[in-house]
């Protein structure tokens, strides 16, 4: 078999158990194309002699007939996973050098599953970007063009890398998170799916953590199927997180029929917003038009409190961030400043955070410990906080009165321009305006390609589904992806 890489997780794990590749095989075919790749920036720390050791260990157990599987693909892991001995920055200065004595949660499920870690993705430092330009390591590379165009393209983010390395063919999969649309915008920027499950469903422990009520570990694959397999492995109860949900998990995969007829699925009023593209808003009739043709029941819903959600998302997202990270001080691990005579530890604590920190993560710690503070906790904090429960009721109600999922758009546009953003950050965060509200609820939704705008880059619709069934949500996916037909590849300039 030729390109290797550029198997799907399915077929990988097919051609494995009949012995036609092997792992070592898929993975050198990886770590050729990550060697070739370093223009697209999207692995920050490559393990070449750990992932073609436990490919060997793979090529054993599938060998021996003891094989889940996700034995013996090679994945790429997002660098807010904590890895054991291999850094773990989440890109960012401040955890300069930091090497986990431990594992993560879903990083350790994978491994133990048999998957072949590849090394460590890029990303937005902490999570906080929509664009993978906050990193440490520079930019993640967008592997589309825009037409004739040679200008580079943001991949998404804050989970770039890990979209541009499965976009790329760098991996057959990755893991991201999402905290408001890191899984699901990237991946629409890049032609790939991306599946945000529902809050609780992925332990968080061990994922270096951004806003812990929001924070959820997925995957981003090459097809729904893919998802299904990878998202199955990820999930689970793990009593080392209090947030973890104790719901079992099912075979995904043996749900994905194809068969949507009679699921009603709500196209929310709100979600037209002034300014929308007009491509934008055909592929959202044409999405729409694909299901209903596949036998779903369309109907017009109204989430009312929508257009709260950028605004309160930006106040709590902040605040947990501002308290979360109040534990880099240059103490017990990372970077730590250079002192001059006299500094005490006060100094010590201010230049290792002024260095340390890039310009967005200080902007987001800076407004979370303001709507923290005394005077204004109330005002803004809580205030945001109902209004969060507002948004879930909205949700709830639509799904008590019979809808299924719920189709939107995933991104307001195609990928911009690196740069292009950077120097407005409310610009920026309207990148998370289809996004946000699902995080806000702990609702599982997932990205699908289903077409290209006139400059020839990927877009992608959103599925919504209800808590714990993102079996179902998945399938409706998967007939979309079945409609769309969506097999476009990013044409090789790296």
């Amino acid at each position: 078999m030729s390109d290797l890489n550029a198997l799907t997780i399915a077929a990988a794990r097919d051609a494995l158990r009949t012995g036609e590749v092997t792992s070592v095989d898929l993975t050198q075919a990886c770590l050729s194309a990550i060697d070739a790749a370093d223009a697209l920036g999207a692995f920050a720390h490559k393990t070449p002699e750990l992932a073609l050791e436990r490919a060997a260990a793979a090529d054993k157990r599938i060998a021996a007939g003891d094989a889940p599987d996700m034995c013996g693909i090679p994945v790429g892991i997002k660098d807010l996973f904590c890895t054991e001995g291999v850094p773990s920055q989440a890109a960012s200065k401040i955890l300069e050098g930091f090497k986990p004595e431990y594992e993560s949660t879903v990083s350790g499920k994978l491994r133990d599953a048999g998957a072949v870690m590849l090394g460590k993705l890029n990303m937005d430092e902490f999570a906080m970007g929509s664009s993978n330009e906050t990193s440490v390591y520079g930019n993640a590379v967008n592997p589309w063009r825009a037409g004739n165009s040679d200008a580079a393209l943001t991949p998404g983010g804050s989970s770039g890398g890990s979209a541009s390395a499965v976009a790329a063919d760098l991996c057959l999969a990755a893991t991201g998170t999402d905290t408001g649309g890191s899984i699901r915008q990237p991946a629409a920027f890049t032609g790939t799916v991306g599946l945000k499950p529902t809050y609780g469903r992925c332990s968080r422990w061990g994922i270096v953590a951004f806003a812990s009520s929001l924070d959820q570990a997925g995957p981003m694959t090459k097809t729904v199927r893919d998802a299904a397999i990878m998202g199955r492995a990820m999930m689970g109860h793990d009593a080392k997180d209090s947030t973890s949900a104790n719901h079992g998990v099912p075979d995904f995969e043996s749900m994905l029929t194809g068969n949507v007829k009679g699921i009603v699925i709500g196209i929310p009023k709100e979600y037209r917003m002034d300014g929308m593209p007009a491509e934008i808003e055909k592929l959202w009739a044409d999405g729409t038009a694909m299901l209903k043709d596949a036998g779903a029941e369309i109907r017009d819903i109204s989430l009312p409190h929508t257009k709260y959600a950028l605004p309160a998302y930006y106040v709590i997202a902040p605040a947990e961030a501002s308290s979360n990270l109040a534990r880099y001080d240059g103490v017990r691990f990372g970077y730590r400043a250079k002192l001059a005579p006299g500094d005490g530890i006060t100094e010590m604590y201010e230049k290792t955070r002024a260095e340390g920190f890039g310009a967005e993560v200080q902007r987001r710690v800076m407004v979370g410990t303001y709507v923290l503070s005394a005077g204004f906790y109330d005002a803004y904090y809580n205030r945001a906080r109902r209004v969060r429960a507002l948004i879930k009721r909205d949700f709830d109600e639509v799904f008590a009165a019979g809808v299924d999922a719920i189709l939107t758009p995933a991104t307001p546009s195609a990928a911009f321009e690196l740069g292009k953003q950077v120097s407005d950050p409310v610009e920026m965060y309207l990148n998370d305006v289809f996004t946000v509200t699902v995080n806000l609820a702990g609702l599982p939704g997932v990205a699908v390609p289903t077409g290209l705008d006139r400059d020839g880059l990927p877009l992608g619709l959103q599925l919504i589904g209800k808590p714990w069934e993102e079996g179902e949500l998945l399938n409706t996916a998967y007939a979309l992806e079945t409609a769309a037909g969506f097999v476009e590849k990013p044409t090789r300039w790296w």
